[in-house]
């Protein structure tokens, strides 16, 4: 096959992920609403994944907090092999049951977390060895899998299983499969993330704004939040000590720094209910 033809196969082939995770929408939203609870009551979203999984489920976990204003405590992704595996292959991590006990002991899991296990095949010791675990410290289990029939589905309380088919290139899990992962995991955190009041409208009103660039983002969220100038946004910005929250009650409600972090601190911290007030 050409270059071109390659290519248009594997677009042809990734055209049918979307269709596969659509149809896990009410598994996902199920997922979705378990998170929350949790984390409402204090607990915690842990991820557990092994090679290409557990990248994909670092990946997601490492980006919420300066997403999301969150502490990174909240949500903790584990991969099989540590932190040694996020770069290269650690041999024989993903077969390991001990040490994904071991790893859930570490962080304390307990009944208050969810566990979610990431594994495109539904077989991997190390994911299926946590969910056990977990399930022992009665926390809520969501399986992440390509397989709705597979050990991982039916372990978990939740199964999210979208059925993408065979790969272009037979057992390359990275590709359709992983595609897949991708997409459930943004949808889990980000769809929990906004139920949690860390948006406000669909904007990131707890962004960290711990360089230029992401300042300047944030001054533009607060303009358009707001409706005020560039200008304007930017000194309640500086009033604010760079608190979105704080910054966007004082230009809605033409208050001081003081009083906004008051209606703040009536509302707990809601933005809805700040605004009302």
């Amino acid at each position: 096959m050409s270059a071109l033809q390659i290519v248009q196969l594997i677009s042809r082939e990734d055209r049918k992920v979307a269709d596969a995770v659509a149809r896990e929408l009410p598994r996902i939203a199920s997922a979705v609403e378990a998170i929350v609870r949790a984390i409402r009551r204090g607990g915690r979203l842990i991820y557990v994944g092994a090679g290409t999984s557990g990248r994909l489920a670092l990946l997601d976990a490492v980006e919420l907090p300066p997403t999301y204003g969150i502490g990174t405590d909240v949500v903790i992704a584990l991969i099989a092999g540590g932190r040694k595996a996020v770069t290269g292959s650690v041999e024989g991590a993903e077969d390991s049951a001990s040490n994904a006990v071991r790893d859930l002991r570490a962080i304390k899991v307990h009944r208050g977390d969810v566990v979610v296990g990431v594994a495109a095949s539904g077989t991997t010791p190390y994911v299926l060895s946590a969910l056990q675990f977990a399930r022992q410290r009665r926390a809520e289990t969501i399986a992440l899998t390509a397989n709705r029939h597979s050990p991982l589905a039916k372990l978990a309380s939740i199964s999210i299983a979208p059925e993408v088919g065979c790969e272009v290139v037979t057992g390359s899990t990275r590709m359709k499969a992983g595609t897949s992962q991708k997409m459930v995991l943004n949808m889990l955190s980000t769809a929990a993330m906004v139920q949690l009041g860390h948006t406000y409208e669909n904007l990131m009103i707890d962004l960290v704004m711990n360089n230029k660039k992401l300042t300047d983002r944030g001054m533009r969220i607060l303009a358009e939040a707001s409706g005020a100038s560039l200008s304007s946004a930017g000194r309640a910005l500086r009033q604010s000590g760079h608190n979105l929250r704080i910054a966007l009650v004082m230009l809605k409600h033409h208050v001081t720094a003081d009083e906004a972090k008051r209606k703040l601190k009536l509302a707990k911290g809601h933005m809805r209910c700040a605004m009302k007030l």
